[in-house]
């Protein structure tokens, strides 16, 4: 009986190669640029009806798309702007040489002023809110603004260097450079502008990096601590690392994947809420050096914590809220944080040794909460990966009866889904905030207060 669908899936098969499918990779429509969509780019149609989403683009444009993903018949099509024939007056040249069609992968907004980059990404929160949540801009409690973060705010054509950490890629010939788009195509730089000073500095892009894949450089906004990663191709060599600036180095291990000292301190420091927290290679800290800051405040403000509370941080890395309530919360509260990562659960547990009532335990939230005992809390942080929380471990949250509850997101998306778990739960949002914290890219940042729909009546 076994043996039938073994033999109708190789009928299958066989009716599939008996019809190949036609790659429509190269081929060019002229289009009008239709919203701004999910992941740094617009939608478009070709004549035929198919979807386009096009990179390189504004909404309201005309232009020459050329397909870059895709065959006839397939739900959508991927494809780069390679000529604009009715630009947007939002549009400005690309401040970054290394941008545009078949170039460097890590921005998607360098030819959109910094205030239509800001209105774009409220567009997407817009969007994901309404379709995945069925929440207005309104309902959710937000103004539909993207605020930069402090100092962000440039004329066009001027970039913000925010990025702290950088992952560089080494091409064949040892140079190091930055992953093109949905590729593994090195396009080697000589400098990215939207590298912190403390990355630039380093002069990673004039060195050989032969017998390196990859290389991480670090650079602490709260301290001088300047670290790099790197990863070496099977059986390689580590180099002699002589950086422009004192400088630890880790390595990538070839067996396990761990990371590993190989000279100078194995993390870096970091500062927020008048606190020093270490983070361990590898571990989790915001990107931009005034995110964690910024976000730390927007929880904090939106929970309104008081003495005696008892608080979760989920997801909780190195312990940057758990170190906000417990500070918040006093002697007589209690902060439970709850970190999957083995490093960043040592990090946390060294940050908050000198908190009595924080504690902080290693695993899956899901696996770990209900192992607690804990039947209760008045609030909640959650600071999920980009796939979000999901449907079970909401569940979990919601029969906590937390009187508010802050959720951080980096993908508008797995917020506004999650957002939907927790209104079937009797959750609604309170106010929501989002903040650019990734200037130049589709990412946007989002901090959502919660709180029982009974106390919104």
């Amino acid at each position: 009986m076994q043996a039938e669908p073994k033999k109708t899936q190789a009928g299958n098969a066989q009716a599939d190669a008996a019809e190949p499918t036609v790659s429509l990779v190269g081929k060019e429509y002229e289009v009008e640029i239709g919203p701004v969509a999910h992941g740094g780019h617009c939608i478009a149609r070709t004549d035929e009806g198919q979807v386009l989403f096009v990179r390189h683009t504004l909404p309201g444009e005309t232009v020459i798309a050329r397909v870059t993903e895709g065959e006839e018949g397939a739900r959508f099509l991927r494809a780069d702007a390679v000529s604009v024939l009715e630009p947007s007056k939002d549009r400005v040249e690309a401040p970054c040489p290394y941008a545009g069609p078949g170039r460097c992968g890590g921005c998607d907004w360098q030819h959109a002023k910094p205030g239509a980059q800001r209105r774009l990404k409220g567009e997407v929160i817009a969007e994901q809110l309404q379709r995945l949540a069925g929440l207005t801009p309104e309902e959710a409690g937000w103004d539909g603004t993207v605020m930069p973060a402090e100092g962000d705010k440039l004329p066009a054509g001027e970039v913000p260097s925010w990025r702290t950490r950088v992952q560089y890629a080494v091409d064949a010939d040892g140079n190091a450079g930055l992953r093109r788009h949905r590729s593994h195509e090195v396009e080697p730089i000589e400098h990215c502008m939207i590298a912190a000073d403390g990355v630039s500095e380093l002069g990673i892009e004039q060195r050989d990096w032969s017998g390196m894949a990859s290389i991480e450089a670090i650079a602490a906004s709260g301290s001088q601590d300047r670290q790099v990663i790197l990863a070496p191709k099977p059986g390689a060599r580590l180099p002699i690392v002589e950086l422009d600036k004192p400088v630890s180095v880790m390595r990538v291990g070839e067996k396990d994947g761990g990371i590993h000292r190989v000279h100078g301190r194995p993390f870096v420091r970091e500062r927020a809420d008048g606190r020093t927290y270490r983070v361990g290679s590898g571990g989790f800290w915001q990107v931009h050096p005034k995110a964690a800051e910024t976000l730390m405040l927007a929880v904090m403000q939106g929970l309104t914590p008081r003495k005696g509370d008892t608080a979760l941080d989920l997801y909780c890395g190195v312990g940057l809220f758990a170190g906000a309530l417990a500070d918040r919360v006093g002697e007589k509260g209690a902060v439970l944080g709850i970190e999957s990562g083995k490093r960043a659960v040592e990090d946390a547990r060294h940050n908050l040794a000198g908190f009595d009532r924080v504690r902080i335990e290693q695993g899956k939230v899901e696996s770990v909460l209900p192992r607690t005992g804990i039947t209760e809390a008045d609030l909640i942080v959650l600071d999920p990966p980009r796939a979000g929380a999901g449907k079970q471990t909401v569940k979990q949250l919601v029969g906590l009866g937390a009187r508010r509850i802050a959720y951080v997101a980096c993908d508008p998306a797995a917020l506004a889904r999650d957002l939907g778990y927790f209104r079937e739960g009797g959750y609604r949002v309170r106010t929501l905030r989002a903040f650019d914290l990734f200037p130049m890219t589709h990412h946007v940042e989002c901090v959502a207060i919660l709180e029982p729909a009974a106390k919104g009546h």
